[in-house]
């Protein structure tokens, strides 16, 4: 194997991609009040859910540890590419870091980079799918990390979720800001920065406005959409994510369209309800 992509578990992957050989997804953990979880093939959304939403404690997570991410570079391949959750939200990127800093001192001829998605959920997967595409085209190692640095930082991230408790009690939204929501109904356009802090795009009163207002926001500032992937995850609501992809394609076309349920770490943070957008 010349190259191998290790992706935490914050990032979606498509079923083909979990049965190709050049993926490895590493899990974090994940903490409902006592009970503890891998975020790997064992999770159970519905049972996740339906913890979180009986415990008065925040869901929390913790990272992969260095070695855990040194058992998946120890695989023969030359090249080896990683993907993290933004940094911002996650010691995630910092434990990857260091386990391949580690790595190239015991194998100082193999080549590694750590990439910051600056981004979650399917904003990994779309860097993730990047690379493979370049690989698969034969370009150079170097070649490589540089255009997907620029990948990164061309696509964004959005969202729009049902319930703001889990990022208020994690220290990303304001107590007062997550209460207005709540109690007014209104619904938060959120996005992130290139840095992968969290911002509010937009608001609106009501789910459905919400999502047509994040779809009107995508539309005017992806001009290009017909040379872009489209990937959208949902936590536990399918037709929501069929309702924007519908939305989205009324309004522009698409190189292709990819929806995933959320894993892990994504249903913790987007909670029961939310909808994840990159392109």
């Amino acid at each position: 194997m010349q190259y191998k992509i290790v992706i935490d578990s914050c990032g979606e992957l498509p079923e083909e991609l979990k049965k190709d050989v050049h993926f490895e997804s590493v899990p974090l953990e994940l903490q409902v009040g006592d009970d503890r979880m891998w975020d790997d093939e064992t999770f159970d959304q519905a049972v996740f859910l339906d913890k979180v939403a009986k415990c008065p404690q925040c869901p929390k997570s913790s990272c992969p540890s260095p070695e855990r991410y040194m058992q998946a570079y120890d695989c023969g391949a030359d090249r080896i590419y990683v993907v993290t959750l933004s940094a911002n939200l996650s010691g995630s990127y910092n434990s990857a870091q260091l386990a391949a800093r580690m790595f190239l001192e015991k194998y100082p001829d193999k080549q590694i980079y750590v990439f910051d998605s600056c981004s979650a959920s399917c904003g990994e997967t779309q860097i993730a799918c990047h690379i493979q595409k370049l690989e698969l085209e034969g370009k150079a190692f170097e070649a490589i990390v540089e255009d997907t640095c620029a990948f990164r930082d061309d696509i964004d991230t959005y969202f729009i979720l049902d319930n703001l408790e889990t990022l208020r009690k994690n220290g990303r939204l304001s107590k007062v800001k997550a209460m207005v929501a709540s109690t007014l109904a209104i619904k938060p356009v959120m996005g992130a920065t290139n840095d992968g802090n969290i911002i509010q795009l937009g608001q609106a009163i009501g789910m459905k406005k919400a999502l047509q207002k994040m779809t009107d926001i995508i539309v005017k500032e992806k001009k290009d959409a017909q040379e872009r992937d489209l990937m959208i995850t949902h936590c536990n609501c399918p037709q929501r994510a069929e309702n924007v992809k519908n939305l989205l394609l009324e309004k522009a076309k698409f190189k292709s369209v990819l929806i995933m349920d959320t894993a892990g770490i994504s249903s913790m943070y987007a909670n029961d309800g939310g909808i994840i957008v990159t392109v």
